[in-house]
């Protein structure tokens, strides 16, 4: 099967031709983060204006570097949701007049679904199997019995680990995107000082707001006692800190689920060098789970996963129709 995906969740406008879940024929991303980092994060407003100046051009190269025409396309999948709302409208919208134009099945997609399959293109997915999505909007820990079962054990009950990089970012003064920023400057330093760990409600479940304020509330104390800190030894504590709220839910999951064969990781922040780090010391421990994190390529937007989910819905019977629209709070299920 050959797929044409479009990802319109936040602020890159994405493209893809995807053949059998593995060949990508084509991928393009169309970034806009040169415009938001003058606002130090994403206007919801300014990036749906942008996806729709986007939009044509990007669909247009996709399908030239495809090599295709649109006949040779079996079916048209598209980000649905989660993400911001007028941002998902447009692709929606763009998914809807192609499938109409050319007269083909599509079928509309979760964005988070699509970051787990990423994998896909790396690896072969072995069920059953235990997910970590870190992102800018999400961080869940997900169980999957097979390639169309969603358990979501634990999720964040406030900020998105993500968006703590950005916040934490704001704090330092390091600007927009946080989180390669943040990463960066921690290598630099050691995690020498004591950061809050909130408690969340779950066993499973992150909270990453206490731990954002305890930054601040360090820096401040810190400026009004005159004393003197390292920004680097503070990022590099953040970092750690963060991380291994993460972790240590991931450590509980695969000692309460001993039967996973697999554990991946999806979204923006396994771009993140310390985490890859910590996937591997996890790994060495575990020599009988096969661990895997995307290319990073496929880590952060793009619509080569969402060609991936798409194929997979429909597969399983999902089909979409004129009536299809976004939906900014759509769950993984």
């Amino acid at each position: 099967m050959i797929v044409f995906a479009i990802e319109s969740s936040c602020d890159e406008t994405a493209a893809a031709v995807v053949k059998d879940q593995k060949e990508v024929l084509s991928s393009v991303v169309s970034s806009q983060i040169d415009t938001h980092v003058q606002f130090g994060g994403v206007v919801p407003e300014v990036a749906s204006r942008l996806h729709v100046e986007n939009i044509s051009v990007v669909i247009d190269q996709a399908i030239k570097e495809s090599g295709l025409s649109w006949e040779d396309i079996d079916l048209i999948s598209v980000t649905q949701g989660p993400g911001l709302i007028g941002c998902l409208h447009v692709g929606v919208q763009a998914a809807k007049t192609l499938a109409m134009l050319f007269d083909k099945p599509f079928v509309g997609v979760n964005h988070l679904a699509g970051h787990i399959y990423a994998n896909k293109l790396d690896t072969t997915l072995q069920f059953p199997l235990l997910g970590l999505l870190v992102s800018g909007g999400n961080s869940e820990l997900i169980y999957m019995k097979d390639e169309n079962s969603f358990e979501i054990l634990g999720e964040t009950q406030d900020d998105a680990i993500g968006e703590a990089y950005d916040k934490v970012a704001r704090v330092l003064n390091l600007g927009y995107p946080g989180g390669p920023k943040i990463d960066k400057l921690a290598k630099q330093g050691k995690p020498i000082y004591k950061l809050p760990r909130p408690k969340a409600p779950g066993e499973y479940d992150f909270s990453f707001s206490g731990l954002k304020s305890g930054v601040l509330q360090f820096v401040k104390r810190m400026e009004r006692n005159n004393e003197p800190w390292k920004m680097e030894d503070l990022a590099a504590s953040f970092q750690e800190t963060a991380l291994e709220e993460i972790f240590t839910r991931v450590r509980k999951a695969i000692a309460d689920y001993p039967e996973i064969k697999q554990m991946i990781v999806g979204g923006g922040v396994s771009a993140n060098s310390r985490l890859r780090e910590k996937v591997k010391e996890l790994a060495a421990q575990h020599p009988d789970i096969d661990f895997n994190v995307p290319p990073m390529s496929c880590c952060t937007d793009n619509a080569a996963m969402i060609a991936i989910a798409g194929e997979i819905a429909y597969e399983h019977g999902r089909r979409a129709d004129e009536s299809l629209s976004a939906d900014a709070g759509l769950e993984l299920q």
